[in-house]
């Protein structure tokens, strides 16, 4: 184990021989961190952080730390739970959970830029990108391969779907659903992601049919009620199934198209 010399490291706490460990890093109490994770100078962790295998947590990042919710007690247990391969970079800021049962979660392989902030019980699943600068609310939820551009505010308890990209300084305060780009102030949906669909091997014919999908839902003068159950009747597809179950499961509602 790498660990410098100025770092504070409580006794109670279960790090992996290869971990390194740079100046002036401060970790509490109850924290375990994985194999081959870097950890620079003047990080802090906050006690009952769970970090997993290979993350990189560069300078300046604070994670683990009180829940930003004023009615929070400070003196309950709860946990913020970081998987594998992660990167968070300088000046990222994660808050633990408020409700003891259930962590805040950070999946594998996500991607956090500078000064990026998520909020107490959010919960992201894997390979995510976090621009500068983002800013995520508590409870909100993300799922995977999602792109959030530089500044956006995510308004808490919002759900981003898969293979969403929300533009840079978007406002959202509905949840985004799957495939579909975000932009605006406050935001709407502009069309499907492309790009991102292309980058992540989505076939053409499996393109047209999302977008398809959001036709009927956007453009074909029913109700959305109604045009979910129209296109669950066609012949289903996993990617028009994940968007009908995520309108149906949608508690804030979901953003209009523009």
């Amino acid at each position: 184990m790498s660990i410098h010399p100025t770092a504070i490291i409580d006794s109670d706490t279960e790090i992996h021989p290869s971990v390194q460990i740079g100046p002036h890093t401060i970790v509490e109490r109850g924290v375990t961190i994985g194999e081959g994770s870097i950890i620079d100078s003047g990080v802090r962790i906050y006690q009952q952080t769970r970090i997993g295998k290979h993350n990189h947590i560069f300078h300046g990042s604070v994670l683990g730390c009180l829940p930003q919710d004023l009615g929070f007690d400070s003196g309950s247990e709860t946990r913020l739970e970081i998987g594998d391969y992660n990167v968070f970079r300088e000046g990222v800021n994660i808050s633990r959970a408020t409700n003891p049962e259930q962590p805040t979660l950070i999946g594998s392989r996500n991607y956090f830029m500078g000064n990026a902030h998520i909020g107490h019980d959010c919960r992201f699943g894997d390979h995510n990108i976090v621009v500068n600068g983002a800013v995520i609310g508590g409870h909100v939820q993300v799922g995977n391969r999602v792109f959030i551009s530089g500044l956006v505010a995510i308004h808490q308890f919002c759900r981003i779907g898969d293979f969403a990209m929300l533009a840079g300084l978007a406002k959202i305060v509905k949840d985004v659903p799957p495939y579909a780009v975000a932009d605006g102030n406050p935001a709407s949906l502009v069309g499907t992601n492309v790009i991102g669909l292309r980058r992540n091997g989505f076939s053409s014919l499996q393109r047209r049919i999302i977008k398809h999908a959001y036709k009927v839902i956007h453009q074909s003068g029913l109700d959305t009620t109604r045009a979910l159950e129209d296109l669950a009747s066609e012949k289903g597809s996993p990617e028009v199934d994940a968007i009908i179950d995520f309108f149906r499961m949608s508690k804030r509602g979901v953003l209009t198209h523009r």
